[in-house]
């Protein structure tokens, strides 16, 4: 079996969440866009500073994200409004990723399931996203991006990689909240 086979359960239960079904309506309120960016930024940050203290991201500099999640949060959240807080997941995201951050294949799983999913589903929430989207745009062929992805990954990522699937889906569920019904 393939890491995408071994990881479908949890990768088919985080897309089916409501927050991302709004997501995907193409009719999220840029408020609501800009919080979930918010809780995205340091799990990108803090993420990206490990791997590439690993050399995971050598050769595919440019894939990361934290810098345009960033702007993309300081397009849409108004300048004069503190920032929202975070979702209590994420500090349990960041906690998780302090405990591994000498597991260069550990750390890997997490970047297959962030990054490549930017480059697979997230091409499609770019197009029904406020704001310019920076998070989603990339400055190569993102199938040149998946590929060197791919070729740094293998099934014993699976269990980290269902872990980092169930940490998003937890988000999405502390979102839910704010989403108007």
């Amino acid at each position: 079996m393939s890491l995408k086979e071994l990881t479908k359960d949890n990768h088919t239960n985080a897309e089916r969440q409501k927050f991302v079904k709004v997501m995907f309506s193409g009719k999220i309120d840029p408020l609501l866009y800009a919080r979930y960016l918010w809780n995205q930024f340091p799990q990108y940050e803090l993420l990206e500073v490990f791997a590439m203290r690993h050399g995971l991201l050598n050769d595919i500099p440019n894939i990361v994200r934290s810098k345009s999640i960033l702007a993309d949060f300081r397009e849409l959240w108004p300048e004069n409004q503190d920032p929202p807080e975070h979702c209590p997941v994420v500090k349990k995201y960041l906690d998780h990723l302090k405990e591994i951050m000498d597991d260069q294949q550990k750390m890997m799983a997490h970047i297959y399931v962030r990054h490549m999913g930017d480059l697979s589903g997230g091409q499609m929430i770019a197009k029904r996203i406020p704001g310019s989207g920076r998070f989603y745009q990339f400055d190569a062929d993102v199938n040149e991006y998946k590929e060197k992805i791919r070729a740094k990954i293998n099934d014993d990522m699976a269990d980290e990689a269902k872990l980092v699937f169930d940490f998003a889906t937890d988000l999405f569920k502390e979102l839910l909240p704010y989403v108007p019904e």
